[in-house]
């Protein structure tokens, strides 16, 4: 069995050998394999995407489990029903009720202030549904913060997941969407139902509008 990847020393870890290894087994066995580096960060914001399937949190899940990365996952509160929601909420994951997103905000960045070492995971569409607008929290959250937004994809063209360059926000916050924009638009097609993926359209120059 090949060795468990080592985290950077800034990065928050959790998880021992043998459950990280359990992991490596599921994703042996459904077949995904994580690829890169992890960007050697005490604090950041990372962003899923594209978002058009709930096996997209279950394969996420397992490569946070893989990598030993300790990360607090905001999410629908309809996902941490049974089955999912013990894990979720073991793994860091923390409900989220859309109609109290501004709180979500404030009270994310409070923990980042407070904190040394901190993960927040977000899906930026908030929905797997097709939808023109992304959720405008993971940024304010972000900006708020004055920490990155690492950008993570996935692949199920490839049964990839990976990360891109951290964005630090520059309070611009059109230009700074059109750029993770331009970074996730060449994934669009490699989603498990690219239908779904609202910018998947072949003559979409324009950036996502952003909402609350």
């Amino acid at each position: 069995m090949k060795p468990l990847p080592s985290l950077p020393d800034a990065v928050p870890s959790r998880g021992g050998m043998f459950e990280r290894r359990c992991w490596l087994l599921l994703l042996r066995v459904m077949g995904w394999e994580f690829e890169g580096e992890v960007p050697n960060l005490s604090r950041f914001v990372i962003i899923g995407a594209p978002h058009t399937s709930n096996w997209d949190f279950v394969v996420a899940l397992g490569i946070i489990g893989y990598l030993g990365l300790r990360i607090q996952l905001f999410g629908k509160h309809t996902i941490f029903r049974w089955p999912l929601g013990p894990l979720l909420r073991r793994m860091g994951g923390i409900p989220v009720d859309r109609r109290k997103a501004h709180g979500l905000v404030e009270q994310a960045i409070e923990t980042f202030a407070s904190a040394d070492k901190l993960v927040v995971a977000m899906a930026p569409e908030g929905t797997r549904e097709r939808t023109r607008r992304w959720k405008s929290g993971f940024y304010h959250i972000a900006a708020g913060a004055a920490v990155p937004i690492v950008p993570a994809y996935i692949d199920f063209s490839r049964r990839r997941v990976g990360m891109g360059e951290p964005l630090v926000p520059t309070g611009d916050m059109e230009r700074d969407v059109h750029a993770l924009y331009t970074f996730y638009v060449s994934f669009a097609n490699a989603a498990k139902h690219p239908q779904n993926f609202g910018y998947a359209l072949p003559h979409a120059g324009e950036p996502p509008p952003i909402g609350s």
